[in-house]
Formats: structure tokens, C-alpha cells, sequence
């Protein structure tokens, strides 16, 4: 019997072993760089539904009966993808199947919920009322409607995003050169005229070699005074070093990230490390797409490619 080992929550686990029952055993490890390169040893194949770890090259030149890894996520730039193309094993992502993540909203969910909560000031609020206090002058929020939304791509997420601020009565803008339609009532802008118009900027794109930085300090410098920033892709496509000093010198507003350069190793990390001492900036980990829901259904999709193989 083959042997998949698996990578992430106890739903998506139960959901990958229901779908290789009989096939296959599963193997739930945890997501620990020794334990992982151990489990890959004897491994025909990954399914990775926790982004946790790097898989390196050392792992993959181990891992000598490994046939396919399939990711249960957009992204697979933790992965050393071209030792695995040498030896032809395949790496699959959902990026292949937006059938599957069109209704698939938790992410977009979130990011909305970071907006919310740097409009709101709510980070400050929550600690204020749990200290006995009761000032509601202190916290003044940002009305959003009539308020405009700068989305940097307007896929399947930058568009339930649209979807959001329309009911909440904001105008939309976008800059998406990949999209030749954008959704009703979302306007077409040139990246930097779009930055500083918008009150708020959400980023929503894969991470390549073309879009890694995209959000420069030139950029940066161009955002609309006081504008709050929100990202729930990729750390490595914002200059963050760059955002920590547009922070510091009130250039803009508030920032709201699910993703940091170098997760999870944040502990001194610089936006991390202002986050401490400041409430203008929300940060969660990385647990936009994680809801139990959404887990089952992507990891038996992820689970059925590897299926696919391993019944050759």
C-alpha cells in the first residue's frame, strides 16, 4: 500500500484519508522540518495543506519513491519546485482549479475583517475596554461609505472584495493587466493613479518573480495620505521594511497583513516588532484560508490528484 503523508489540520486529514481509503494509508505529521524530511523518506507522495515548512532539496533528494505533491493552497513557493521538475515528480496547487476555489470565500472573508478592524481601530478598542475603560472618543472610525477601495488584482478574491465594499456603499478601483473584464462597477486604474486614490489598498496576487515587490517604497510613497493597506497573499510582494517607515511617519494610516517575508519565523520581525508598540497595524497568521469548511472540500480536491497517480 502507498503511503501519503499529510500536512495540516485534523479536518483536512480526515478529509485526504476518506478519499484515499483502501489506496493508500495516510500518515498525519506534523508540520516540523525533521519530522517531515523523516516521513518523506518512504513517501509516494505529499499532500500539503499546511505551508508551515520549506520542502528543500535535501528533503526531495531523500524522498527517492515521491511521485506528486499537491498542495491544498494557491501557492507552492515553499517548495523547491525545480529539484522536483529534474526527477518529474509533479507539484499541483488549486491554482489549477478555480471551479473549485470560486465559492471558496474565507480568505476574502478575512481580508475584509482586517479593513474592518483597521477602520474600526479595533485592536485599541478591544484592549481598552478589557482594561475598565470606557472612552468612545479615543477610537474614531472611518466611515466606508463613500470611501474608496484600490484592489491590486481583481481575481476570485479582489472580487468578492468588490462585492464587499459595494455593500457597504464604497466606490472600487482596480488594477489588474491579467483581467480583460473586472466586475460591474469596478473601475479600471493604472497602479500608481489607482494607489492614490484609494482610502484603502488590498493586494491580491500570486507571487512570481514578476510580481515579488510589487509594492516598492516607491510605490509606497505614492498611497494616498493616510490610506490603510491590507494583505492576505504573499509577504514577499511588499517592500515591508518600506511599510514599517510609512507607519512610523504617519505617511499612511493602518495596516492589515495575514502573511509576513520569512513566516513563521516573525518573532523580530520589523512590522511585528512596531505591532507591539503601535495599534494602527492588526496581524494574524497566515490563517485566512483556514476555516473547517473550506479545509474538507479543498483537501479531498487536493487528495483526488494524488489519487489520480497513484492508481497508474
Amino acid at each position: 500500500m502507498a503511503l501519503v503523508i499529510y500536512l495540516g489540520s485534523r479536518e483536512g486529514y480526515e478529509a485526504t484519508a476518506s478519499v484515499l481509503s483502501g489506496l493508500a494509508e495516510v500518515r498525519h505529521v506534523e508540520a516540523e522540518c525533521t519530522a517531515v524530511a523523516e516521513a518523506l523518506k518512504g513517501a509516494d507522495a505529499l499532500l500539503d495543506a499546511s505551508m508551515k515548512i520549506g520542502i528543500t532539496n535535501e528533503m526531495i533528494d531523500a524522498a527517492s519513491q515521491l511521485k506528486i505533491i499537491s498542495c491544498a493552497t494557491t501557492g507552492s513557493d515553499h517548495i523547491a519546485r525545480e529539484r522536483l521538475e529534474a526527477r518529474r515528480v509533479s507539484v499541483r496547487t488549486l491554482k489549477e482549479d478555480p471551479d473549485v476555489l470560486r465559492n471558496i470565500t474565507p480568505a476574502a472573508e478575512l481580508s475584509w475583517a482586517l479593513l474592518m478592524a483597521c477602520a474600526r481601530k479595533l485592536k485599541a478598542a478591544f484592549r481598552h475596554t478589557a482594561e475598565g475603560n470606557w472612552v468612545r472618543e479615543d477610537f474614531p472610525g472611518i466611515m466606508l461609505n463613500g470611501r474608496v477601495l484600490g484592489l491590486i488584482g481583481c481575481g476570485r478574491i479582489g472580487s468578492w472584495m468588490a462585492r464587499y465594499a459595494q455593500a457597504f456603499g464604497m466606490s472600487v478601483l482596480a488594477h489588474d493587466p491579467f483581467q480583460d473584464t473586472l466586475p460591474s462597477g469596478v473601475e479600471r486604474r493604472p497602479l500608481e493613479q489607482m494607489v492614490a486614490e484609494a482610502d484603502f489598498i488590498s493586494i491580491h496576487v500570486h507571487l512570481s518573480e514578476e510580481t515579488r515587490g510589487m509594492v516598492s517604497r516607491s510605490l509606497i510613497q505614492q498611497f494616498k495620505p493616510g490610506a490603510i493597506f491590507i494583505n492576505t497573499s504573499r509577504g514577499a510582494l511588499v517592500d515591508e521594511a518600506a511599510l514599517v517607515e510609512a507607519l512610523t511617519s504617519e505617511r499612511i494610516g493602518g495596516v492589515g497583513v495575514d502573511v509576513l517575508k520569512g513566516e513563521p519565523e516573525i518573532a523580530s520581525h520589523p512590522l511585528v516588532e512596531y505591532a507591539r508598540h503601535h495599534d494602527n497595524v492588526v496581524i494574524t497568521p497566515h490563517c485566512g484560508g483556514f476555516s473547517p469548511d473550506a479545509v474538507r472540500v479543498v483537501c479531498r480536491h487536493a487528495a483526488e490528484k494524488i489519487k489520480k497517480v497513484l492508481e497508474l
